[in-house]
């Protein structure tokens, strides 16, 4: 899905970007120029961005809560 039009940055770039690290509209901006131009796209992209850092912690929390199930062997 388009989220800013006046760049073309869509929701998957936005992701992407979130799993490379970023974790605000801020950081997004500054990779891709989104929410800078007209300003129309702000509130979507940090929806976005949201979804997409809260996913993100749940896969490094649900990944940490299953290596501490794992038994140690001694």
């Amino acid at each position: 899905m388009l989220v800013c039009h006046c760049r073309g940055i869509t929701d998957r770039q936005i992701r992407r970007l979130v799993r490379e690290g970023a974790c605000s509209t801020r950081d997004v901006a500054r990779a891709t120029g989104a929410g800078l131009r007209c300003g129309g796209c702000r509130s979507n992209v940090k929806q976005v961005v949201d979804e997409a850092v809260q996913r993100e912690h749940q896969k490094t929390r649900a990944t940490t809560l299953l290596d501490l199930s794992i038994p140690l062997e001694g």
